[in-house]
């Protein structure tokens, strides 16, 4: 797979964990919705597993303690994407990559956060990322979130571009997924929640450690 080199016209990114690091959000959050019930211990092992399990529409009531599932999301959620603001921080070197990507291919962001674009667009302005990105899409401005390849369809055609020629790049399973509904070709990158054997399990085209390898692997 190290061999393997991709031309493409479109790059279609993840947010979380891709772009930017939230794992203190997500920290943030579990502590703020546990806290809420009238649990002050966390176990830090399922800060991630949370996530995880919210983005593949799997249960987590067995990760609660007995705390109705409904009502701490509504907490958690709120305080995750209360979080992103304050706690995300760009990945290590992520603007000169975002850089190098955008002189190969265009560049559009997709994320499952349920929020306004402008949000992500202000937190993008923060990290002088949003230049690089020609069209940012969120789970408000879908019908159908990934993995779902309507975001993706969304994009591309935004773009002029056919869904052969673009590249899905994203730490969670759920963005292999509808990188292959979609027809596209696929990059995990180890740099969010998800572990190798998970992303390997959904075979994606390339795995790197994190997205700054990706220009080398286009052509």
């Amino acid at each position: 797979m190290e061999n393997k080199k991709f031309r493409v016209k479109a790059i279609l990114l993840d947010l979380d964990g891709t772009i930017v690091d939230s794992r203190r959000a997500y920290l943030e959050a579990v502590k703020t919705a546990f806290a809420a019930m009238g649990q002050k211990t966390v176990d830090v092992s399922i800060v991630t597993e949370i996530p995880k399990r919210i983005e593949q529409n799997l249960p987590i009531n067995d990760l609660l303690n007995g705390i109705r599932t409904k009502e701490f999301l509504e907490v958690y959620l709120k305080a995750y994407y209360h979080a992103t603001t304050e706690r995300s921080r760009p990945m290590p070197n992520i603007s000169e990559t975002l850089k190098r990507l955008s002189e190969k291919a265009k560049l559009a962001l997709i994320t499952m956060r349920h929020v306004p674009k402008v949000r992500v667009v202000e937190e993008l302005e923060r990290f002088d990322l949003a230049r690089y990105f020609q069209h940012v899409v969120t789970a408000l401005d879908t019908q159908y979130p990934k993995p779902s390849p309507e975001a993706l369809i969304h994009c591309a055609e935004r773009m002029s571009v056919q869904m052969r020629d673009c590249l899905v790049v994203g730490d969670s399973v759920i963005d292999i997924r509808a990188g292959k509904n979609a027809k596209t070709k696929t990059v995990g990158v180890l740099s969010g929640i998800f572990s190798l054997v998970e992303l390997a399990a959904e075979k994606p085209d390339l795995i790197l450690e994190s997205v700054n390898r990706l220009p080398d692997f286009l052509v």
